[in-house]
């Protein structure tokens, strides 16, 4: 079965191949989507191509999800190869390392507070007001989640706090955005990528949700992938406004 045949989808957040985006990417390539993908600075896009590739797509746009020009660019340039858009998955994530690695009262600041809003929570907001005449319908947008978003995690701290607003932006944004638009996240368990180590003390994270796991594994990122596209897929045409734990059972523990 080939749930994404003919379906167009945009992704955010590839950066290498241990990325949930590219999990993303690889599953939904294998329900025969058709992919473009999006890089932040020029130090990433040569991997990003080479990655693009390996999914049979050449479809690679800059755009700073910072900046609403570039935004709105983003999905002019993208409009002159795609009339419309079927999908978008936001997998964004960025707070200065140092923010993951100290007590959290100890850390936090202002400006770091704002700009993990403004990049993880907020930038889903500008790209789905910049999409949406694009976008087709029964069309999906999917982001990405994790439990520090309601739980306390030790040293997530801002990412958590900013992950919580994901979370209520998600709901908001199903409400509003229109009738034919789905808007889920995937609330995914702990996953080795390059981001992740920049959490303190994240191997013993790994294990304890190892431990904990129903499933007696850790998650990986095909099985995030799979959830993706199936979120992205008409099958999943009744389900909005909803946090799916892909997690292997871990936050009912």
């Amino acid at each position: 079965m080939t749930f994404l045949k003919n379906k167009n989808i945009l992704i955010f957040g590839v950066k290498n191949h241990f990325s949930i985006a590219w999990g993303i990417a690889m599953s939904m390539y294998k329900q025969k989507a058709k992919l473009a993908f999006v890089y932040h600075n020029v130090k990433s896009k040569k991997n990003i191509i080479l990655l693009a590739e390996k999914v049979q797509s050449n479809i690679v746009l800059e755009c700073d999800v910072t900046s609403d020009n570039s935004i709105i660019q983003l999905f002019k340039s993208l409009s002159k190869i795609w009339k419309k858009l079927d999908g978008i998955v936001h997998s964004i994530a960025y707070v200065e390392k140092f923010q993951l690695n100290k007590n959290y009262i100890k850390v936090v600041n202002r400006k770091n507070f704002l700009h993990a809003h403004e990049v993880n929570s907020f930038s889903l907001v500008a790209i789905a007001q910049a999409a949406k005449k694009f976008l087709n319908n029964k069309s999906a947008i999917i982001t990405l989640s994790y439990i520090g978003a309601v739980k306390y995690v030790p040293y997530y701290n801002i990412m958590g706090i900013s992950k919580a607003s994901l979370e209520a932006n998600v709901r908001y944004l199903a409400a509003s955005i229109g009738k034919n638009i789905r808007v889920n996240a995937i609330s995914a368990g702990p996953i080795k990528t390059t981001a992740s180590y920049g959490i303190r003390n994240f191997h013993k994270i790994i294990t304890v949700s190892k431990d904990n796991s129903l499933l007696h594994k850790n998650i990986t990122i095909q099985e995030i992938g799979d959830v993706a596209a199936f979120l992205c897929s008409d099958l999943s045409r009744g389900i909005t406004g909803q946090i799916i734990y892909v997690d292997t059972g871990n936050n009912i523990v």
